[in-house]
């Protein structure tokens, strides 16, 4: 944190939002029903309630990756996006043809990767996965960011000639879990809070087997940097027996750099005055500290998120 409040300790705070006409921002969010869309109108509800002169209008999406092409080409003023998608966008990574520019405003949850099959299943771990229907991720998905990678990291992914490849197919989550259902694909990808509600009503249904995916975590942090953590998804959760290891990515809230910094500072106020409203819909247990929301990677605080968390440490 000390580096980036120090690049911009000499950027101007701005004036407050709650002055002056309502400031109308969009935030992209992600597929109706979805973990993202519910954070997006929870905020709307609790920007509304606080007075401070914002309209926050949620715009259903693809998600991460949608997100940021929408942030970028000026359609949004604020978005939602999984850490490694974020840092892909500012560095020109693939699937950005370059540089976007985007400023992190908090990082607000961690999601968690989770790869389940039926446990009735032939699946076992992801190398079983080659040359078997699996249910990646929506296009321009976080989920099939994070899905691709893990495959690639075991040699599943960027051959499709091969029959070692799985067979990506890109789904959204409630197609995902119809295919799974139905047994026209052998696994699915997803990346969110826990308990996901849609994963619990499906292991309601069926017995389900979900994979460890903790072992991929160094290859992938080597590859594309600190992102990607270890993380537990616990026992008793999704009727689990015992903990399982996997993946865990960082959600960023994010905001175009020309929106006011004012406007920032009280954003972020009602965002931590009512995280935990925010946060019920999308995960169980988690917080949001300052500490933690500062941890945005490469991604650059907009200079009314500095001014706000300098405010915060005084």
């Amino acid at each position: 944190m000390g580096v980036g409040l120090g690049v911009l300790a000499g950027a101007p705070a701005g004036c407050s939002g709650s002055s002056g006409p309502v400031r109308r921002l969009r935030l992209a969010t992600g597929p109706e029903g979805g973990p993202y869309n519910a954070f997006g109108q929870a905020l709307a509800r609790a920007v509304a309630a606080s007075g401070r002169g914002i309209e926050i209008v949620p715009v259903s999406t693809a998600a991460s990756v949608d997100n940021l092409r929408k942030l970028d080409d000026g359609s949004v003023e604020l978005a939602l996006a999984m850490a490694d998608a974020a840092e892909d966008a500012v560095l020109g990574r693939e699937p950005f043809p370059r540089p976007t520019v985007a400023t992190a405003l908090a990082r607000v949850y961690v999601n968690y990767t989770h790869l389940l099959v039926r446990a009735d299943g032939p699946v076992r771990s992801v190398r079983d996965l080659a040359g078997r229907p699996v249910a990646a991720g929506a296009a321009g998905s976080g989920v099939q960011v994070v899905a691709e990678r893990v495959l690639r990291a075991t040699g599943l992914s960027g051959a499709p000639a091969s029959e070692a490849a799985a067979d990506e197919r890109q789904l959204g989550l409630a197609p995902s879990v119809s295919a799974l259902r139905e047994g026209s694909v052998d696994a699915l990808f997803w990346s969110g809070g826990v308990p996901t509600p849609a994963l619990a009503d499906l292991a309601r249904e069926l017995p389900l087997r979900f994979l460890p995916l903790d072992a991929h975590v160094g290859a992938l942090r080597e590859r594309y940097g600190p992102v990607y953590t270890a993380v537990t998804l616990p026992a008793g959760v999704y009727g689990l027996t015992e903990p399982v290891g996997t993946i865990g990515v960082g959600n960023y809230l994010l905001a175009r750099a020309d929106v006011p910094q004012g406007v920032a500072r009280d954003l972020l106020q009602v965002v931590f005055d009512r995280w935990r409203d925010l946060l019920r819909e999308v995960t169980a247990g988690a917080r949001l500290e300052p500490r933690f929301a500062i941890s945005t990677g490469q991604v650059p605080l907009h200079p009314g998120a500095v001014a706000h968390y300098r405010s915060v440490y005084g």
